[in-house]
């Protein structure tokens, strides 16, 4: 049986690793994302089965980001979860309103992350 595939896309590096040492030994396969330019080119290419998307990135941001995907027909049923130190409830309200599943605030906690994800991926 194969791993559930999480991409991650941040461009803060000791965030991926984080939420990368987060989620392997809970048996998931992760891609990490440092360029939110190339998001949807290796979503296209990987095909995860959910995404956790930071806010907060130089060039595209995360809303901009989200809005890709979901406009692609390709991979526009991929669950999305922000995943962001942007606290603000018109901030989760935009993002679920542009097709987020989920929004979880940094720092991230391990129990809700993985609640998050058990409650967004079908059970393997």
């Amino acid at each position: 049986m194969s791993k559930a595939k999480i991409m991650v896309v941040d461009d803060d590096v000791t965030s991926l690793e984080l939420i990368e040492a987060m989620l392997v030994p809970n048996d998931y396969e992760v891609i990490t994302v440092s360029d939110s330019s190339k998001a949807v080119a290796t979503i296209m290419a990987k095909k995860p089965n959910l995404i956790l998307l930071d806010i907060m990135m130089p060039g595209l941001d995360g809303y901009a980001t989200l809005s890709k995907i979901k406009e692609n027909k390709t991979i526009s049923n991929i669950p999305v979860v922000m995943l962001t130190s942007v606290g603000f409830d018109l901030n989760k309200e935009l993002a679920l309103r542009l097709g987020a599943a989920g929004y979880i605030t940094k720092p991230v906690d391990l129990t809700e992350l993985l609640n998050t994800i058990s409650r967004l991926l079908p059970a393997a």
